[in-house]
């Protein structure tokens, strides 16, 4: 077994994308329309689905806004210097939530962004052999 993706609601589509892709730095790596359904699928990562996990973008044409809810937590993604990190996504225009530092009861250097639709986002140190 193994992990294929991750389902996150989106209110608009197209800011969502932009967010993955211009922000964070994903890729786009499929995006379908059922008209049938009136939905949209579309699935972001940062390599190819057969050996990756990706996030699922499903836009519900109805649907404008999601209440998060108090169950979702938030996805994490390793980044080489979480400081670093911060400072090219805020100059792409993304939201930081928690600024860059240490885990408040731990040595990892973690940060937070909030996606267009107020998903978290961890943005999490490499782990380091002690």
């Amino acid at each position: 077994m193994r992990l294929l993706h991750t389902m996150l609601r989106v209110g608009d589509l197209d800011a969502s994308i932009a967010f993955y892709t211009d922000v964070l730095g994903m890729q786009l790596l499929r995006r379908r329309d059922y008209p049938e359904g009136q939905f949209t699928l579309a699935f972001v990562g940062y390599g190819d689905e057969a050996s990756n996990s990706v996030i699922e973008l499903t836009h519900n044409w109805d649907v404008k806004k999601y209440d998060l809810g108090d169950g979702y937590g938030h996805i994490a993604l390793e980044v080489e210097d979480v400081y670093q990190a911060c400072a090219d996504i805020r100059a792409r225009g993304g939201k930081i939530t928690r600024e860059p530092g240490p885990m408040q009861h731990g040595s990892s250097i973690l940060a937070f962004v909030e996606d267009p639709d107020g998903y978290k986002i961890e943005l999490l140190s490499p782990k380091r052999a002690d």
